[in-house]
């Protein structure tokens, strides 16, 4: 595996396997990997010739008073991480060969970008924006792959690529979950024992409101009062949002009427933790 920082040798290095006519894969990540991570590397080795890991901590999709100080990086447990997954390359590149003195140049998804974690995370979906499209030209990948975690995270990224002709193909992987259910997140590192079984309520709620819209709650009201319920049952939690949204625009729903997802992001302690599950005709 080899693990490049400079911008002009990894992009070389897809081009040549490009070249050759071979498929390479793209895994962008922030580091502190965990199977979630991995899940990805595995789907782009199945559908791709050579498959390229990206690890950076971008500061600039972090608000203000958000954690990027103290944001996990274990780089050589991470490099090891992928060696293991048999990655073909690592780009690691620093901050200041993303961002060069003078960055004057970002990228912004309107619409999508709006509601959900947006009023929380001023500028959050800007520094994603950005630095996925540069990620996108300096590693010019046949497809790239992203989980559903993330999910407003991956529309903005669906539009981006679409809207700037980008050509590079998202492939979509489902949620990696512990097993009561806890979506994997390098923030779940954050929690104490206790707030980690409490934070397992937000998963417990979710699912429950997907059984009541199979058995016919349609209400998006009623649905979402539910979750919250079965969330602040658990114990302290601040609740920022969790709506029903139409699964492509994110647009909030008075009703389940269409393939949707309920979003939800809280706060246990200090650790927020986002979470969202397909509801109607949404599965993937």
């Amino acid at each position: 595996m080899l693990v490049y920082e400079d911008i002009e040798a990894a992009r070389r290095a897809v081009q040549e396997v490009r070249r050759a006519g071979r498929a390479v894969g793209l895994v962008p990540t922030m580091g502190a990997l965990h199977q979630g991570h991995l899940s990805l590397i595995r789907a782009s080795r199945q559908r791709c010739d050579v498959t390229a890991v990206t690890i950076f901590v971008n500061p600039t999709q972090f608000a203000p008073g958000e954690d990027f100080s103290r944001y996990p990086q274990p780089r050589e447990t991470d490099l090891k991480a992928c060696r293991r997954e048999k990655a073909d390359f690592v780009f690691a590149p620093s901050v200041e060969t993303m961002y060069t003195p003078g960055s004057q140049t970002t990228v912004h998804v309107s619409g999508l970008t709006e509601g959900l974690c947006g009023p929380h995370r001023p500028g959050h979906f800007d520094g994603v924006a950005t630095v996925v499209a540069k990620l996108f030209h300096i590693l010019p990948a046949n497809r790239a792959f992203f989980g559903e975690k993330d999910y407003q995270q991956l529309k903005v990224i669906e539009r981006l690529v679409r809207d700037l002709n980008i050509p590079i193909e998202i492939v979509v992987c489902p949620t990696v979950r512990e097993a009561d259910g806890l979506a994997l997140s390098s923030r779940n590192a954050y929690l104490s024992p206790m707030e980690r079984k409490q934070a397992a309520s937000l998963s417990r709620a979710l699912f429950a409101a997907v059984e009541r819209a199979q058995q016919g709650e349609r209400d998006a009201s009623t649905v979402t009062r539910r979750i919250r319920e079965t969330i602040l049952a658990a114990g302290p939690a601040t609740i920022e949002y969790v709506d029903l949204v139409d699964a492509e625009t994110l647009e909030v729903l008075p009703v389940v009427d269409r393939p949707a997802r309920i979003c939800a992001a809280i706060r246990i302690g200090s650790t927020r933790l986002i979470d969202n599950v397909a509801v109607g005709n949404a599965q993937r």
